[in-house]
């Protein structure tokens, strides 16, 4: 090869070396900056989920673990629900619903939780149940100014001298094995499980505050079984078991 043509060859190959290092250097800062936008739109994301978690969970939903078999077959020990925080509120309660309160009177033993970091941090956007605090599940069978008893003559359980069949109480249970004849107070509801023979309910506890719930103290209406997957499905409030039941007092 000529002297010419090697020293021409020999300009080209630095030129070309010369300029891709010229636009190596020149993507880092491309580079670093496409890195950036990704991880700031990542955290827009984040904190948008959180935001709209929280918002959830103050004013529309809350998760809600049940440990015990107080309310089978309708909820099962282990599940996850989710309830409704617009009821008692915009929508008003109802007999059948079941509802979640918070242990104001005492009807639990003293709390024995700790929680993680990461448990705590979900429990704060509403992922998980929130542990701070106590509450129970239980349904609606009396509400302010119902009359309430167990059991009548055809072993039935009776609302303002209506009797009712309840398709929801665990197989073999009766309605109560405790008589009890109640008139439930203003701001009041009166609660069993579904599970009568495993439930410490309103039935258990009428010496403290007559066995009443008041109704400040719910925080919402069962609405969904949320875990496990194979359970998922809408809580039944049953409100066709009441349909025949009379207003308090027009009996």
């Amino acid at each position: 090869m000529r002297y010419r043509e090697v020293h021409a060859l020999s300009t080209a190959l630095r030129g070309y070396v010369s300029a891709e290092s010229g636009e190596a250097k020149g993507q880092e800062p491309h580079l670093l900056s496409k890195t950036w936008r990704l991880l700031r739109e990542i955290l827009i994301i984040l904190v948008i989920a959180v935001g709209l978690s929280l918002l959830i969970k103050t004013f529309f939903f809350r998760a809600y673990f049940i440990p015990s078999g107080s309310m089978e077959n309708t909820l099962q020990i282990d599940d996850r629900i989710f309830a409704n925080l617009m009821v008692p509120g915009p929508f008003d309660l109802q007999r059948g619903d079941v509802v979640v309160f918070r242990d104001d009177d005492g009807w639990l033993p003293p709390l024995m939780v700790d929680q993680n970091a990461a448990q705590k941090a979900l429990s704060f956007i509403g992922l998980l149940p929130e542990q701070d605090e106590q509450y129970l599940v239980k349904r609606i069978i009396g509400m302010p100014g119902d009359t309430v008893e167990c059991c009548n003559s055809d072993g039935r359980l009776a609302i303002n001298g209506t009797a009712i069949d309840e398709p929801y109480v665990y197989p073999g249970d009766t309605p109560s094995d405790i008589p009890f004849s109640v008139t439930v107070p203003e701001g009041k509801i009166w609660v069993l499980g579904d599970h009568r023979g495993a439930s410490a309910d309103s039935r258990y506890h009428m010496d403290s505050n007559g066995g009443f719930v008041d109704i400040d103290t719910v925080q919402g209406k069962a609405q969904v079984i949320s875990w496990p997957l194979s359970r998922w499905s809408v809580v039944d409030s049953h409100h066709e078991v009441f349909d025949a039941v009379p207003d308090a007092g027009a009996n």
